[in-house]
């Protein structure tokens, strides 16, 4: 990496894909354990006078809050525990996020609206095959406009851009280092389009009305006992016949080669990690609860290493200054101003 002075390093600037992972919760404010009260787009923190928003970690636990309300239908102290952690972890990096961009005003740092615009349209190019549609689509979902996003790609580059002219001086990544983080993440930055799952299914409805008196909370403990009769050695295909109510039932809820374009994005995340052979669930959704053991997994194509060469070098070059980036956020901090609001 060149040593770059920090005007031509913000003209240039190119971050990481920002892509919309937002699911269509990300519209509604966040509910901590169990809570009916919504929250209201007040301050989480301020720094230096400089303030994040609630509605700000809202959006950012959206998914996170979707996934942990779909692993564990009762909630429970687990669930609050992985809720408050990532509530915390999220508000942490928007007040280093803030601490940077006070940095960055106070040395007159400017961004060309041109890079910004380019930074979106890289995003559009490499996330939605160019389709802009399907990009404002996703915004409409998470409840964005377009000058929110902006924005918000607009503080992430000047955070690497910051970053990056800070620990200019660090050594370069080696072409090895390159390939060695290409070879440990690669599958990571496939092309998540071509995914495809063979995998069976047990879906249990809220309600069944093949089952009089049925209701949500018996429903549950059918579908936990399920869980532990299949661990235990019992046979998915026949337990999908007798109690799943889906079309797929009579096949013993065998669904083969699934594209993952063809699934919910939330549900093909929490069945495409766990590795083959897994019992995921019972996962929760407003219509019922499901059953899932994956049976196979194709993953879609991965980008030679010459098309994402800038992006694992900046993840590289991240690694060997992140000791240092740490101890200039906690100098930052140990000067600043900053206060949570409960």
């Amino acid at each position: 990496m060149k040593h770059i002075a920090l005007r031509s390093l913000l003209i240039k600037a190119s971050i990481s894909a920002l892509p919309l992972t937002f699911s269509p919760l990300a519209a509604e404010p966040v509910v901590v354990a169990g809570t009916a009260a919504r929250v209201v787009n007040g301050i989480a923190a301020t720094v230096n006078g400089l303030v994040v928003t609630q509605k700000e970690v809202a959006i950012l636990m959206a998914p996170i809050v979707g996934q942990l309300t779909a692993q564990f239908p009762r909630r429970g102290s687990e669930f609050e525990k992985k809720v408050k952690q990532a509530h915390d972890k999220i508000l942490d990096e928007l007040i280093d996020r803030e601490l940077v961009m006070s940095e960055f005003k106070q040395i007159g740092g400017k961004l060309r609206p041109e890079a910004i615009n380019e930074e979106i349209d890289r995003q559009i190019n490499t996330d939605y095959n160019g389709n802009k549609t399907k990009f404002r689509d996703e915004l409409s979902k998470a409840r964005l406009t377009m000058a929110s996003y902006r924005e918000m790609t607009e503080r992430k580059m000047i955070v690497q851009a910051m970053r990056s002219s800070k620990f200019s001086d660090a050594a370069p990544p080696l072409p090895q280092e390159i390939q060695t983080e290409y070879n440990a993440v690669k599958l990571s930055v496939r092309d998540i389009n071509g995914d495809k799952i063979t995998f069976q299914k047990i879906y249990i409805p809220a309600v069944d009305p093949k089952t009089p008196g049925s209701a949500p909370d018996s429903q549950l403990a059918l579908a936990e006992d399920l869980v532990k009769q299949i661990k235990a050695g019992g046979s998915f295909e026949e337990l999908a016949k007798k109690h799943s109510r889906d079309a797929y039932a009579e096949k013993g809820g065998l669904q083969d080669s699934v594209p993952r374009t063809d699934l919910a994005p939330e549900f093909a995340n929490l069945i495409m990690d766990p590795p083959e052979g897994s019992i995921i669930g019972p996962l929760m959704d407003p219509r019922g609860l499901t059953i899932v053991k994956v049976i196979s997994k194709s993953y879609g194509p991965v980008p030679p290493l010459s098309k994402v060469h800038d992006q694992i070098e900046q993840r590289v070059s991240r690694q060997k200054t992140a000791e240092r980036y740490d101890r200039w956020i906690k100098t930052l901090r140990a000067k600043a101003l900053i206060s949570k609001k409960n």
